[in-house]
């Protein structure tokens, strides 16, 4: 079979900036591509110019005869009015109008392949909701929905695991992976990527195709790129090498020139321009420089809340809920969307209150007033520490004006004050990855990751005992991702992280709060231990659902440590797959070291001077490379 669509030498600019260049792409059938790239690379223009949706300058799509491609925006966008089963009702009354899909042809038809999608979206239960009344995460497997609604052969979504809960990703997961029809994912969800993609490819400019291309799951990318990476600078390397004879060479007199060729002279300029574009590529490997700045308060206790409680009408979020943030914790906070979230985290702001009883209410109330442990705080308060500072990252970014320039938003002179040094506008705008001629860019024409990286710039700027992030991955892309792990990893303050990457959860959580919606909550230990209880309590249920004895998992007491010890620093996504690896690299070093030496050993080396200093050489590399191997397996252990 022909693959169901074709991209040839494909280019686009945005403004004036050059976007890709050359891209060629093609997807088979039931392929699971995962693509990957550097924020601002063109990843959502090129699945729009994949999608028929934008015009690219050069090159030209080719569509296999009669496919069915869905495309899922990153933006849940839906008509005014508009309720879920109107939302997917008219989505396919417009394809079918437009010659989309020919195997629906009445309203009738469309209402029933609707609610069939609908209720496999588990979203069956809220057929007549309006669409403004969603949560993110039903907006998003609304947006879901009325792509699958379309059968389609290609479903193309763009940041897909944007505002789903962990829940909800493991719904997506099930259904790309089980699903009849191939799919490309603009994402930087690691945990999603290793999951789902049969097909990883990476768009930037540090390739000479304009793309990387590795079939296998993400951690074969990782090794296969670094390869490659490695490669490319070696001969980098190399032709640097060259350019520099070629130079002594030509900056010789014209006379002497004369006799050489012409020839070697335009090799020389050849040259001269592939180590150009060499080093042009090499230098795209850059990754933002994240460092949030701490107060340096050393205060054990930096928030204290007792007896939180929120309910909206009859819907109770919390209750009894316990909160304590110290130096050097990271809080991951989970729950499926609706759950409280938000809510608590605007309650620890400051921004509202919580609507539990205080102890000074209950003092009428003898039995609850000696029910109550000496020194605890009132029931349904927040103490926080003494001119505490705290910082919010929101994922809504509604502190950025859209249409202010990029240097407006940084800073409102030419320069900013960070940890006490002043630097000019353009050299902090490049420790974001910006060029000077971006400064007077406006926020909007900005893309999402690159949007993130400013407002992480302007939160760096603030001096803070507590950072509140509430899902800080969205767009950013992957070297970035690593990266501000790096950071949070290092701040000495407390973290409360809101986030779907599980990646980052099971790296950083020191302890996990998960929230159910129903007014209960629960603490775990860490995200490995969340994951385990909730998959085995699931288990338990539907085992209970089909006639057997479910069995109930005590939930663990929530863990009040007043100082926590600083957490062991956990293994990157990177790290573990080399650690994976690792075996493997030692015996082939070994193997090699072995090799080596019994190629000294033998008779025609040793009666051959420089054959014996050159194996020599390499033998003493080798045993090197096998040393720092086993040093550095040794190292990763220790942190597992």
């Amino acid at each position: 079979m022909p693959p169901l669509l074709t991209a040839r030498d494909i280019s686009k600019h945005f403004a004036t900036r050059l976007l890709f260049s050359g891209v060629s792409f093609q997807v088979d059938e039931r392929e699971r591509i995962a693509l990957i790239g550097p924020n601002g690379a063109g990843k959502s223009t090129l699945v729009k110019i994949l999608a028929g949706l934008e015009e690219a300058e050069e090159g030209e799509i080719l569509p296999r005869r009669g496919l069915i491609a869905a495309y899922v925006p990153q933006a849940d966008v839906f008509e005014a009015g508009a309720t879920v089963r109107s939302a997917v009702v008219d989505a396919l009354a417009k394809a079918a109008a437009d010659g989309v899909i020919g195997h629906l042809h009445d309203e009738h038809e469309f209402e029933i392949a609707a609610d069939m999608t609908l209720y496999r979206c588990e979203l069956g239960d809220l057929l007549d909701t309006a669409c403004a009344k969603l949560s993110g995460g039903q907006r998003k497997r609304l947006s879901i929905a009325r792509g699958l609604a379309l059968e389609p052969d290609l479903l193309m979504l763009d940041e897909p695991t944007n505002h789903l809960d962990v829940e909800g990703i493991d719904w997506l997961e099930e259904v790309l992976s089980t699903g009849d029809f191939a799919s490309i994912s603009v994402t930087h969800d690691r945990a999603f990527l290793e999951q789902t993609a049969t097909r990883i490819v990476e768009l930037s400019r540090a390739y000479p195709e304009g793309t990387f291309s590795v079939k296998g799951n993400y951690g074969e990318f990782l090794k296969r790129k670094t390869e490659f990476l490695e490669a490319q600078a070696e001969h980098e390397r190399s032709l640097s090498n060259q350019v520099r004879e070629d130079l002594r060479w030509l900056s010789r007199g014209a006379k002497a020139r004369r006799t050489k060729s012409k020839s070697r002279i335009d090799a020389s300029y050849e040259r001269m321009d592939q180590l150009a574009e060499l080093r042009m590529r090499n230098a795209t490997q850059k990754s933002a420089r994240i460092d949030f700045t701490a107060t340096g308060r050393e205060t054990q206790k930096l928030l204290v809340g007792r007896g939180l409680r929120k309910s909206y009408g009859d819907k109770v979020l919390f209750d009894g809920l316990d909160v304590m943030l110290t130096p050097r914790s990271i809080l991951g906070l989970m729950g499926p969307n609706g759950s409280g979230k938000s809510t608590l985290i605007r309650m620890l702001m400051g921004e509202i209150e919580s609507d539990a009883p205080t102890a000074a209410m209950l003092k009428e109330d003898e039995e609850t007033k000696k029910a109550l442990p000496k020194g605890t705080p009132d029931l349904g308060v927040i103490q926080r520490a003494e001119k505490l500072r705290m910082v919010l990252f929101s994922q809504h970014r509604t502190e950025l004006d859209p249409d202010k320039t990029l240097g407006e938003t940084l800073s409102p002179s030419d320069g900013v004050v960070y940890r006490g040094q002043m630097l000019h506008i353009a050299t902090w705008a490049e420790m974001f990855l910006f060029t000077k001629h971006q400064l007077r860019t406006p926020i909007k024409n900005l893309s999402g990751g690159e949007q993130a990286r400013v407002h992480i710039a302007k939160l760096m700027l603030e001096p803070a005992d507590v950072l509140i992030l509430d899902e800080p991955t969205n767009d950013l892309d992957l070297a970035s991702l690593e990266v501000l792990e790096e950071s949070l990893e290092e701040f000495p303050g407390a973290i409360v992280l809101v986030t779907h990457d599980r990646a980052m959860l099971d790296r950083l959580a020191t302890r996990v709060l998960a929230l159910d919606g129903e007014g209960g909550s629960r603490y775990f230990a860490d995200y490995q231990q969340w994951h385990a209880i909730t998959r085995a309590e699931e288990k338990e249920k539907a085992r209970a659902a089909k006639g057997g004895t479910a069995k109930t998992e005590p939930a663990p007491e929530p863990k009040q440590a007043s100082a926590p010890a600083a957490p062991k620093k956990k293994l990157t996504f990177t790290e573990k797959h080399e650690l994976d690896q690792m075996e493997k690299s030692i015996e082939q070093a070994e193997a090699k070291v072995d090799a080596l030496q019994a190629q000294i050993g033998t008779p025609e080396v040793l009666a051959d001077h420089k054959k014996l200093a050159a194996i020599g050489v390499k033998l003493g590399e080798a045993q090197k490379e096998r040393d720092r191997l086993y040093a550095r397996w040794a190292e990763l252990e220790e942190r597992v």
